[in-house]
């Protein structure tokens, strides 16, 4: 988290998400960054049924998302998990980049190993699913091509279930690497998933529905070779964003309700549920029903207690759920939470750096008198009277406690 509030407050541009402060809580002992908010995610507009994304509408979210990723790059910033529900939306039409939890510093001049564990499935690149350590900004470009591809097809182009899978779909669409490719790398992997027999590339083949301006820009996007996706600088002025019609102004793009991925997610649940239930409606018409009438039945005073049971047992569930969420979650009264907004670094200063550390762990705290801003107010000195009282008031009953134990012990030796 210290990593991802240092790249947040490096980062500042309009499709970047901001971050508008940090807040703690006394009670939990936890730490919880507040952006500013967004009404949708791309992925779960793009799942609503109701929506049909146009062409000047797809080339408006994709000139932002290459703007935000031109700025991260600039500023040696890779995001490392570029995917629709990490694409926020507000009602202006606005898209900013979000979840910089698996984005770290890099530096093109003097590189060095890095995890190959990034990037949800469908938007991994290649040379990722087979082991390399060694990366630049071409991860995020092919997320951001796959991205470019799904707006264009309407839905997900190499949904893969597992990295075998989504290796091969890779393979088929993009083609398999050259034999240059393989030698020069030396991916880790390379031995074991390297086919057989090379694969042909067909992106032009399989979109050939795409318009013609787009297709430059996915096959740059989705080339194998990491070096030829070249940049976002690059990719913002290939002929795509300047044939017509052009990308429309964010302004003027419609407004939908609030949607995000989970929202998808939730009616797909729904709708399964729904067939299913059908489902089982017209298997029960299809069976003959059975005479029960002949069936033993528990008695009244029965169906009362195990109604009494089941009572019991869910105010029991009820309060143990309330109890735990309680626990983690205090309750406003009780949650002492406080925070700062961030300002400008000209007004902060670093209050502690570790340099064993792999990255600077840096809390910033304005100078002066600290802005409560979250959370209910109180007087901390007041605070601390209470607790006193209240260890005075413990102190004192043990001791009296203590006191009638002698007592006790003194009458029971004289009888």
């Amino acid at each position: 988290m210290a990593r991802e509030i240092l790249i947040l407050r490096r980062l500042d541009h309009p499709n970047v998400i901001k971050l508008e402060g940090l807040v703690t809580s006394r009670m939990s002992c936890s730490l919880y960054l507040v952006f500013e908010y967004m009404e949708h995610d791309l992925a779960g507009l793009a799942a609503s049924p109701d929506v049909k994304f146009t062409l000047p509408q797809i080339k408006c979210y994709m000139q932002q998302l290459l703007s935000g990723l031109e700025h991260c790059h600039d500023n040696n910033v890779l995001h490392r998990d570029i995917k629709g529900s990490n694409l926020l939306l507000d009602n202006n039409g606005i898209l900013k980049i979000a979840d910089f939890g698996l984005a770290t510093f890099f530096d093109p001049r003097h590189k060095r190993p890095m995890t190959s564990r990034v990037v949800t499935l469908w938007y991994r690149p290649p040379e990722l699913l087979l082991g390399a350590t060694d990366y630049g900004v071409g991860i995020d470009l092919w997320s951001a091509g796959c991205i470019l591809a799904e707006l264009l097809y309407g839905k997900p182009i190499m949904p893969g279930r597992t990295e075998v899978e989504q290796l091969h779909k890779i393979f088929k669409l993009c083609g398999s690497p050259s034999e240059e490719y393989w030698k020069k790398s030396k991916l880790p992997h390379a031995t074991i998933f390297k086919p057989q027999q090379p694969y042909k590339r067909c992106i032009r083949e399989t979109f050939k529905d795409f318009p013609a301006s787009a297709l430059p820009l996915v096959e740059t996007l989705l080339a194998i070779d990491p070096a030829e996706r070249q940049t976002a600088t690059a990719a913002l002025h290939i002929d795509f964003f300047s044939t017509e019609p052009y990308a429309c102004d964010p302004s003027s793009l419609p407004t939908y309700p609030p949607s995000k991925e989970m929202d998808a997610k939730l009616r797909d649940e729904e709708a399964r549920r729904l067939r299913a239930a059908a489902k089982a409606k017209g298997e029960a018409k299809r069976t003959r029903p059975r005479d029960r009438s002949h069936r033993a039945g528990p008695a009244p005073e029965a169906n009362a207690e195990i109604q009494a049971n089941l009572d019991q047992r869910r105010r029991m569930i009820t309060h143990a759920n309330a109890k735990s969420k309680s626990e983690k979650f205090p309750p406003p009264h009780q949650d002492g939470a406080m925070g700062n907004p961030l300002g400008s670094c000209r007004h902060m200063e670093p209050m502690f750096e570790h340099q064993d550390a792999s990255f600077s762990t840096v809390v910033p705290i304005e100078k002066g008198t600290s802005q409560t801003w979250s959370g209910p107010l109180f007087d901390p000195s007041a605070l601390g009277q209470s607790r006193r009282k209240k260890q005075t008031t413990l102190d004192a009953k043990a001791a009296a406690y203590s006191k009638q134990l002698q007592k006790e012990k003194g009458g029971i030796r004289a009888r």
